[in-house]
């Protein structure tokens, strides 16, 4: 139960709807469960159930060639209401409001853009907070793969986001 909040907000970077979101957290935790016998008690929990969404995330969009269909983050019931109104604030004016939703719907889009081998180290590192070595661990893959996937995929969001940053730093 810890960790749910961490594992739902992994699976939303990697599916990009809410609602494949919680079908890949509620199906990691029913892996988890049937593979209980797996885990090493000491070790990392959050690693080992984040490499077993991973691992449902791959095998059931990416090798099954079923891909979700890239949906906004606006809430069905009100269009208006984005996925980081339901986030908790700091109670910040209209306009702080309308600019953080903003940004938060161009970097959603800017990683729907990137190639999953680049948007997954990136949500693991940047948005997770997992070290490289965990990340690794998760991906199944060298650390120093993590590192370059890393990189290139900063580079390609950081691309991607620039005419807009730089917009903005202008009209400031």
């Amino acid at each position: 139960m810890h960790h749910l909040d961490h594992l739902y907000r992994v699976a939303f970077y990697l599916t990009k709807n809410e609602e494949d979101a919680r079908d890949c957290v509620q199906e990691t935790c029913a892996r988890a469960l049937s593979a209980k016998d797996q885990f090493t008690p000491g070790s990392n929990l959050k690693a080992w159930l984040t490499r077993i969404l991973y691992n449902f995330f791959y095998d059931a969009y990416t090798r099954g060639k079923r891909w979700v269909a890239s949906e906004d983050l606006s809430d069905a019931t009100d269009p208006k209401k984005s996925f980081l109104d339901t986030l908790p604030a700091d109670n910040p004016g209209p306009e702080a409001r309308v600019l953080e939703w903003e940004l938060g719907r161009r970097v959603s889009e800017a990683l729907k853009k990137i190639p999953e081998e680049f948007r997954a180290p990136i949500v693991l590192v940047d948005m997770g907070d997992f070290s490289y070595q965990e990340a690794a661990e998760i991906l199944d893959c060298p650390i120093g793969t993590v590192r370059s996937r890393l990189s290139r995929g900063r580079r390609l969001l950081q691309n991607l986001l620039s005419s807009y940053l730089s917009r903005r730093a202008d009209s400031r």
